[in-house]
């Protein structure tokens, strides 16, 4: 079984004056994708660099490729992309193709100067001139061009007008599509993670809350509404969270199915991740 995971993190902790990141685990199949998600500072970037060894664990694991540990070959066959542009200001697109093909054994110079197209990405022009998503479109450009079998992305489609947001949901399903390859990525645009992602991981203040198959969340969990008495009384087997409202209380439900062949008369809406976030992380 572990041959078929791409990458495992095993009960992952670091601890940070301020910060504590908490037995956190998940594994990624060969050919999928998984939507990290929570709200700042809840651990996701840390967790992503740690995976990379750019931060090292205070405790917990990594394996990656079906071996503990990245190590040097592996860094040739993962594509990253973070926040900040990691690449000499002063450069331009074609200065950099000429960097990323002696940094890379796998550099595909046709492949980048065909996303440099896609994503309409000028050559005469400092990358310090670009703008923000003409950033993040150049990392993806990078991270997508030298034979990658994981990408690691830490907020790819930020700052992206929706068409081009779209275009690149796209090359991610295409990127997954023969089976070997996979893709990490952690996300604020949770509808971008409701069209692509195979898994959700929910990582709140540090702490693994949640990991599960993207569509058992989206069609089985579902939010009970009814009077505060009512939602007190659910039998707790069948509701994670509840919530008291303004204008009445709500219950997060993990099977609709059960949930309403014992109470039929309760009404039960579908779920999105945001709604899912917000009730498991209410108090």
């Amino acid at each position: 079984m572990e041959n078929s995971m791409m990458l495992s993190v095993n009960h992952l902790c670091k601890n940070y004056e301020k910060f504590t990141l908490s037995d956190v685990s998940f594994s990624l199949p060969k050919g999928s994708i998984m939507g990290l998600i929570g709200e700042n500072g809840a651990g996701k970037s840390t967790t992503m660099k740690i995976i990379l060894g750019m931060t090292c664990s205070d405790g917990g694991s990594v394996s990656v490729f079906g071996h503990e540990g990245i190590r040097a070959e592996d860094r040739e066959k993962i594509g990253v992309v973070f926040d900040e542009l990691p690449f000499v200001q002063t450069m331009f697109t074609s200065h950099l193709g000429k960097v990323m093909k002696g940094a890379y054994k796998n550099w595909d110079q046709k492949q980048y100067e065909e996303y440099l197209r896609k994503f309409a990405l000028p050559d005469k022009k400092e990358l310090k001139d670009f703008s923000r998503g003409m950033k993040m479109k150049l990392s993806l450009a990078v991270a997508l061009s030298h034979n990658a079998k994981l990408l690691i992305l830490d907020e790819p489609t930020s700052g992206l007008d929706p068409v081009v947001r779209s275009e690149i949901l796209d090359i991610f399903l295409d990127f997954i599509s023969d089976g070997e390859r996979s893709v990490l990525v952690s996300s604020h645009i949770t509808s971008d993670l409701e069209k692509v992602a195979d898994y959700i991981t929910f990582i709140h203040n540090g702490r693994l809350m949640l990991c599960e198959n993207k569509d058992d969340i989206l069609y089985g969990y579902g939010i009970a509404k009814a009077d505060q008495d009512t939602i007190d009384h659910l039998d707790s087997e069948l509701v994670l969270k509840k919530k008291k409202g303004k204008y009445g209380s709500e219950a997060l439900v993990k099977d609709k199915e059960a949930f309403l062949h014992q109470y039929p008369d309760i009404l039960v809406d579908n779920i999105n991740l945001d709604e899912l976030m917000l009730l498991l992380c209410s108090d």
